[in-house]
């Protein structure tokens, strides 16, 4: 079965302007490559209110409010692992990704780059990307 899903590119200013209003409906693409904690990313994307949330779990949120007050770093860490557990038991998020780079994998292909520069996780370089010899 799965999950099926339309997407609708936009031009980034468009999708920017949607997503900073919550228009947008139903799946909707976020992410962030800011800097931060799982405290920031929390309070970004999964409690009510969030600048990229699109809604929340009012137990959760109090949870978040509990471990921004809390000094003794062990008991934050497990408000927020617990925060963490409950976001995965109700699904919050499901991942779907469109890279963005060409990557190089299939039976068609002899090298595809893929580990040739340590921590890439792409077909890279693209120079080295090589396919087998079409048999005719």
């Amino acid at each position: 079965m799965g999950i099926r899903a339309k997407l609708r590119p936009l031009e980034r200013a468009a999708f920017y302007k949607g997503d900073a209003e919550k228009s947008f409906k139903k799946l909707v693409r976020v992410g962030s490559a800011a800097p931060g904690n799982a405290a920031t990313r929390i309070e970004a994307f999964a409690i009510t209110g969030g600048i990229r949330s699109y809604g929340g779990y009012p137990d959760i949120d109090g949870l978040f409010r509990e471990q921004a007050v809390e000094v003794d770093v062990k008991k934050r860490e497990a408000l927020l692992h617990k925060i963490q557990q409950l976001m995965h038991e109700r699904a919050m998020f499901a991942p779907i990704v469109e890279p963005a780079l060409l990557s190089g994998h299939g039976p068609r292909v002899e090298h595809s780059g893929f580990g040739s520069i340590t921590g890439m996780p792409y077909s890279v370089p693209y120079e080295e990307l090589r396919l087998k010899a079409s048999r005719s």
